[in-house]
């Protein structure tokens, strides 16, 4: 910059002194008007290049680069350098910036970033997701005033960050969101949050499981840690040691039946594999249902099987959907008292589909309780389906298999009137 000043004091001593070199070779009045004219010379042509910059710093493009001559050449060039750099500069922070953007797409968490006001200055989707917040419409706003929740305003205010918050019912009822703020730069902070609310659901599900488990293992362990203590302390005779051995061996059948839908549940919620689309003929699946409907009822209840004309083919795992079979007429069997009656059926209904269906004369549900019907362990009258021998997983194992096949579990009662549970097969796995 100081040479390109030094570059115009010369032009104007060079210019002075040419007008006075020609006042005094050409002398008088003459030699003056001559040095003007050389001024004027001069300062059209400094106008000339100072109207080229103007107009190009009007519409300023770098492909627009004027040229000029001497010192202005000079200026001109310095300028397009100057500018190209900058240009370089800018793209190369948007190219950040995009790149800072798409990671924070990318990430499970949501991230939004705040100034030293608690502003947001950036919101990825998953933060507007998780947050309630509308895009740009939000920019510049306070996060307290979008999230509002008292414990979140206080964990802003103490500054202590090391560890996240949970929030429930955030930012609607039910939904559970984990938020930790990270400092970063002088005084700027980034919000993570993440939607926990599954995970929660998953744990408490977890919780309740082992707690059901230890609860139904419990029973049956302490009536057989009793009698082995009897058999071992007291003298008994063969009726009562009898009575022992039978009632012990009802307890371990019990215990062995726990385990096993324990195990069949575990392997339907690990198996992420297809279900197999082979066709196979469902009327000897079906008569070995009614065989063991038959047996666990011992000829105390009428066992009736309906089934409308027409081709009976259906694809599928053949062994879980004999356990979906078995396990509603089981249900039908134990929740039937006798004399009563079960009747299992299959028909043809709308859209080409098809329906198994087992219904009995039982007690009932009320409506309150079907929707919850098919969660584990879960038991309208805990005290009957103990009786029963009921493990309270049946239903979960029918759900599970149900949605592997793309089955439509059906679930229809009236208290006092009995309950109707049908399997519903779409089209495309019947023939």
């Amino acid at each position: 910059m100081t040479g390109f000043w030094i570059r115009i004091g010369l032009t104007l001593l060079g210019v002075t002194l040419l007008s006075l070199l020609m006042q005094a070779a050409i002398g008088g009045p003459s030699g003056l008007i001559t040095g003007l004219i050389c001024m004027s010379t001069w300062v059209v042509f400094q106008v000339w290049h100072l109207q080229k910059m103007a107009l190009w710093l009007q519409d300023f493009r770098l492909n627009k680069t004027p040229s000029g001559l001497g010192t202005w050449d000079i200026l001109f060039s310095a300028i397009y350098r100057l500018a190209r750099s900058y240009e370089r500069q800018q793209y190369q922070l948007r190219e950040l910036l995009t790149s800072f953007r798409g990671a924070t797409e990318a990430m499970p968490d949501g991230v939004v970033s705040l100034d030293t006001h608690n502003q947001i200055t950036y919101a990825s989707q998953k933060a507007q997701q998780h947050i309630g917040l509308k895009g740009e419409i939000d920019l510049g706003r306070s996060i307290v005033n979008l999230l509002r929740h008292p414990q979140f305003a206080r964990y802003l205010e103490k500054e202590d960050w090391s560890e996240p918050l949970v929030l429930h019912d955030v930012p609607q009822i039910g939904q559970i969101l984990q938020v930790q703020i990270v400092p970063y730069g002088q005084s700027e902070r980034l919000l993570l949050s993440r939607d926990v609310t599954q995970i929660q659901k998953l744990e408490t599900t977890r919780r309740d499981f082992v707690a059901n488990v230890s609860h139904e293992l419990k029973t049956p362990l302490t009536v057989l840690s009793g009698f082995i203590e009897t058999l071992r302390d007291l003298p008994l005779d063969d009726t009562q040691r009898s009575s022992a051995l039978s009632t012990m061996g009802g307890q371990a059948e019990r215990m062995q039946r726990l385990i096993d839908d324990l195990l069949a549940l575990a392997r339907l919620e690990s198996d992420h594999k297809p279900v197999s689309s082979r066709f196979f003929h469902a009327l000897p699946l079906i008569e070995r249902t009614l065989g063991d409907a038959r047996q666990l009822s011992r000829d105390q209840r009428r066992i009736v099987y309906q089934q409308q004309p027409g081709p009976l083919e259906i694809s599928g795992d053949e062994q879980e959907l004999a356990s979906a079979f078995g396990n509603l007429v089981s249900n039908a069997v134990r929740y039937t008292p006798e004399n009563g009656s079960i009747t299992i059926g299959w028909q043809w209904i709308d859209n080409g589909r098809a329906a198994f269906w087992v219904r009995d004369t039982g007690p009932g549900i009320a409506p309150e309780h079907l929707s919850r019907l098919t969660e584990r362990f879960y038991r309208i009258d805990k005290g009957r389906s103990r009786v029963s021998g009921g493990t309270g997983l049946g239903l979960a194992i029918v759900k599970h298999i149900a949605s592997r096949h793309q089955l439509e579990l059906s679930i229809q009662s009236r208290l006092g009137e009995g309950s109707q549970f049908s399997l519903i097969f779409p089209g495309s796995r019947i023939r």
